[in-house]
């Protein structure tokens, strides 16, 4: 397939439309030219994970790969990241907490032929926590404790998920400031563009995302956030304009 000399500059949501995931994967080929070559094998293999993985997934009206490629395209692109464990994790930031079964299967048949009396995932009590550890064999323990940084824990079924989730935003990323950086480029993906969405999703997202916004507002101006001050800046702008879109959406009149 044949794309335009100025595929680099396009927004991603535009590729998205015009190109599909073809677009996003030749734009992810060329945002990784810039690394190294031991970097770049880093980087494909995790997307080659990733895509495995998250085959049968969809978002809305598209393939989830696409999401998953914007989120590591933006740190690249728009916030200057050059740390290749922070952009493995951003292309497997979902993969423990969506696939930890199958996640840790695939560790389970790389020791050796899985033992047939016994059913998938069938390897330990805590899933989550097995496809984790497989991350940690393949990419190294830092990409392991930033997947799980931004992964959710299990909810306690009697309270709020949105508040829990919040908590669990909050708490973690406190303690890890580059996840800070993984997890903003998925709030960018989810929340500003929020209208690239359809159906009933949308008031659904705007409606758990909106109270993050002075959160990610006190995280990114943290001064051990390791982002410059233009993208910082960048940033900031980013959530003022998910904020413009939460009131468009959820504060209309009666």
């Amino acid at each position: 397939m044949e794309f335009p000399a100025y595929l680099a500059t396009m927004p991603m949501h535009a590729i998205t439309e015009i190109h599909g995931e073809p677009g996003l994967l030749a734009r992810f080929r060329l945002e990784i030219r810039a690394f190294d070559a031991a970097a770049r094998e880093r980087l494909t293999a995790a997307l080659d994970l990733a895509a495995e993985l998250h085959r049968d997934d969809r978002r809305v009206r598209e393939p989830y790969l696409n999401h998953l490629l914007r989120v590591a395209i933006r740190m690249m692109h728009h916030y200057q990241v050059r740390d290749v464990d922070v952009i493995v994790a951003g292309l497997l930031h979902d993969a423990a907490e969506d696939h930890p079964v199958e996640l840790a299967d695939l560790g389970q048949r790389q020791l050796g032929a899985p033992d047939p009396a016994q059913p998938p995932g069938a390897g330990g009590d805590d899933p989550t926590a097995a496809a984790l550890a497989v991350l940690a064999d393949r990419f190294g323990p830092r990409v392991a404790r930033l997947v799980g940084a931004v992964t959710n824990p299990a909810y306690d079924p009697g309270r709020d998920r949105h508040v829990q989730y919040r908590e669990h935003v909050a708490a973690s990323l406190d303690r890890e400031p580059w996840a800070r950086v993984i997890k903003m480029s998925d709030f960018t993906d989810n929340g500003v563009g929020v209208i690239h969405t359809v159906g009933p999703k949308v008031a659904r997202s705007a409606a758990k995302y909106r109270p993050l916004v002075p959160v990610f507002r006190d995280l990114i101006a943290r001064p051990d956030t390791p982002l410059s001050a233009p993208v910082k800046q960048h940033i900031f702008a980013q959530l003022d304009l998910a904020e413009e879109r939460f009131s468009a959406i959820l504060d209309r009149p009666n």
